[in-house]
């Protein structure tokens, strides 16, 4: 166990990993520690071999990330010279199939933004989805966000993304108007006798969990009749896909979205290039 603290305080301090994702090494190496039930040191090729087996029917990009965190996690006890060989050596890494993920179309994006606001919930509702979708923030980003990291006068939100590293990203009109009266005349509402600066509250003027945003998304969806699986992170794959469309550089989608390698973005050409495909084959008066 001592082992894993260690590891985990080394991906915190020296690769500067954001909490989510040291949260997901640790749930991981726990997993493994249970199956073994020893000393992780200890552990041989077949162990793992084993272990991986248990995995058979739990999706392709789970098995990858448990082979990834152990990887990462023998590579670590070898640098440090408390074993000699990794046990990972002769694992390999699966073999993934291609992956798309799911955006919503034009005219989804607008039925689900399309929501009226009723009272101080649905206006931070209403909020939060403009600048889901403005901004292409992940979820960790939104709820992570602070009164300070927001500049209405410049229309930005500055944000900390993976690997602590910071970026400006632009707002447009319609969400600057939605953050400036939310902030000004529906958040002190919500924040009642609390003391925090975080942008987006509860019913209890505390900090708004992940959690509470992927319900309130997937509420909406229901309410729209919107029939896709849909979650925080739909509306960051449709906000890159969308500029895609519309003619943005793959560059500057990059810079928005926080993305320190090109190839990570450059998956939503093959999305759009999909999306046109199927647009050109239902519009194409030939196949009519």
């Amino acid at each position: 166990m001592d082992y894993i603290s260690e590891f985990l305080i080394e991906l915190e301090y020296v690769k500067n990993y954001s909490k989510n994702t040291i949260l997901s090494y640790n749930n991981d190496l726990l997993k493994f520690y249970d199956y073994l039930n020893g000393d992780l040191s200890k552990a041989t090729t077949s162990d793992i071999k084993r272990y991986i087996k248990t995995f058979e029917d739990k999706k392709e990009k789970t098995l990858a990330r448990n082979i990834t965190t152990l990887r990462m996690f023998y590579d670590f006890l070898i640098k440090k010279k408390y074993i000699n060989q990794s046990p990972m050596d002769p694992i390999d890494n699966p073999k993934i199939g291609k992956y798309l993920p799911s955006v919503l179309t034009i005219e989804e994006m607008n039925k689900l933004l399309d929501l009226e606001p009723m009272d101080n919930f649905t206006f931070r509702n209403r909020c939060i989805l403009e600048l889901l979708y403005s901004t292409g923030l992940r979820i960790s980003e939104l709820v992570g966000l602070k009164l300070e990291n927001v500049n209405l006068e410049e229309s930005f939100v500055k944000v900390m993304g993976k690997g602590s590293k910071e970026r400006i990203v632009p707002l447009n009109d319609i969400t600057t108007e939605y953050l400036d009266k939310y902030i000004k005349e529906i958040r002190p509402l919500l924040l009642k006798k609390n003391q925090t600066d975080y942008l987006f509250l509860n019913n209890h003027g505390k900090v708004l969990s992940r959690q509470a945003v992927f319900k309130m998304i997937k509420k909406r969806a229901q309410e729209c009749n919107i029939k896709k699986d849909i979650s925080p992170h739909t509306l960051r794959h449709s906000f890159a896909t969308h500029l895609l469309q519309n003619g943005a550089d793959i560059r500057f989608i990059q810079e928005l979205l926080g993305h320190s390698d090109l190839s990570t973005t450059e998956i939503y050409t093959h999305i759009a290039s999909s999306t046109l495909k199927k647009d050109y084959e239902e519009l194409n008066p030939r196949d009519n």
